[in-house]
């Protein structure tokens, strides 16, 4: 199995990367923090004196302001490939009161930042649901169903992903090496195999030599929930008697 394409979507808005806001009809981009809840509705926190809280500010019932949100994965670490690029759209609107207040908690729980405590006063935080979604990658463009992107789920890795790579290379070099090996039929072939990605499904792998890596995709033997699964997942994969 691998993560869909909108598993993909839904993982690169979460809010650990930084994305774009184009406002439509309006020139320019705007940096924004942003963060989806768990429906994958986009909330963005944004400065009261901003370009973008002023074009907000504009909209109304008869008056609706369209935006999109741009995002663009950074690999973790160097010479890995990207996800590419997600870009999700909807008719934005400023949120105040008991329906603000709610909001900050959602955002919070992907990204505690003080500035949320300033909300009402230096912030506002505005939202929007999802109406388009689109996936960029290696210069093809996807469109993505709304629908399967709000039942989507964000991956629960990528947001660490650098540190368990940096620990599978540091707590199960050896091991995870010779397994590689096995599995890739490598025995014999230059250029040791190297854990470039890893989600909850499985772990990208290249091999072979400098300037001529090739690379291929291992699954897991089951889905993960959350990192703290992936000792014991490793542990089963990499012993020995697993024979794989």
């Amino acid at each position: 199995m691998r993560p869909s394409p909108a598993e993909i979507v839904r993982t690169l808005v979460a809010g650990r990367l930084a994305g774009l806001v184009h406002v439509a009809c309006r020139p320019g981009l705007h940096h924004v923090r942003h963060v989806t809840d768990r429906d994958g509705r986009v909330l963005l926190l944004v400065p009261v004196v901003s370009d973008l809280t002023a074009a907000v500010r504009t909209t109304g019932p008869d008056r609706p302001l369209a935006v999109a949100l741009d995002v663009l994965d950074l690999p973790p670490a160097a010479g890995a490939p990207s996800l590419g690029r997600a870009l999700v759209s909807g008719w934005v609107r400023q949120l105040a009161g008991a329906e603000e207040r709610a909001a900050a908690l959602d955002f919070a729980e992907v990204d505690a930042t003080g500035d949320l405590l300033d909300v009402g006063t230096r912030f506002r935080l505005c939202r929007f649901e999802v109406e388009q979604a689109q996936w960029d990658r290696a210069g093809t463009r996807r469109r993505i169903d709304p629908m399967a992107y709000a039942e989507a789920e964000p991956d629960p890795l990528h947001p660490v992903e650098a540190v368990l790579l940096a620990d599978l290379a540091d707590r199960y070099a050896d091991r995870l090496t010779a397994y590689l090996c096995r599995r890739l039929g490598l025995a014999g072939v230059d250029g040791a195999p190297r854990v470039e990605r890893i989600d909850r499904y499985g772990m990208l792998v290249s091999f072979g030599h400098t300037g001529a890596r090739h690379r291929t995709r291992l699954a897991f033997t089951r889905p993960v929930a959350g990192h703290d699964e992936l000792p014991r997942l490793f542990d089963e994969m990499l012993h020995p008697a697993a024979g794989g």
